[in-house]
């Protein structure tokens, strides 16, 4: 797999074998970020099931303000670190950590995310369990996004109700969907940290 585009274009993202992981193909991420456009432009990006990190790096490759990848598998994080070190990605914050506890501890420190990525293990609920945690902890920012990546086979879950679906596609056996959360856009810088407002 490579960078699709941006400051890393073309640069490696090197996923460990087997099929423990599986890692968003690079047609997929071009399709992906072509829909979310300039809203990834100094956002700050939770990548919650991060595998190799493939999501976030191209975020912050396309100039994303800072990242938190979230993975608890050992060989996935073993990769996702190599990648990040590779790249020298120092906006980018590894949670070596269950997706339950990252939430619960990004929330206890006041952190928000202007792009989250949802690509948990296909065919276990996930998505649906995920997001409603998302949609209780806080740590959305007013008009979000969040992609959300499953099986095209996987049975429809249930989602929060206030969460707007802005595009839904299917890729081969890859079920695409964005969702625009309520609110004007706004982020924490990566340190958590609110920016003032200008006067």
């Amino acid at each position: 797999m490579r960078v699709v585009a941006g400051k890393w274009g073309g640069r490696t993202i090197r996923a460990p074998r087997g099929t423990s992981v599986r890692p968003t193909t690079d047609r997929v991420r071009e399709a992906v970020f072509s829909i979310l456009g300039d809203d990834v432009k100094g956002c700050v990006v939770l990548d919650l099931f991060a595998g190799t990190g493939a999501m976030a790096i191209e975020s912050l490759s396309r100039g994303a303000a800072g990242a938190v990848l979230v993975e608890s598998t050992t060989a996935a994080l073993n990769a996702l670190r190599a990648n990040l070190a590779a790249l020298a990605a120092k906006d980018a914050v590894c949670l070596p950590l269950d997706y339950r506890e990252a939430v619960r501890r990004l929330s206890a420190k006041g952190r928000t995310f202007d792009l989250v990525f949802l690509d948990p293990p296909y065919g276990k609920g996930l998505v649906g369990q995920s997001a409603e945690l998302l949609s209780r902890s806080g740590i959305l920012a007013p008009g979000a996004v969040v992609v959300a990546e499953r099986a095209s086979r996987d049975p429809g879950e249930t989602l929060p109700a206030e969460w707007s679906e802005r595009a839904d596609r299917r890729y081969g056996d890859t079920r695409i969907t964005l969702y625009d959360i309520p609110g004007p856009r706004g982020h924490a810088p990566p340190d958590g940290k609110k920016k003032q407002e200008k006067r």
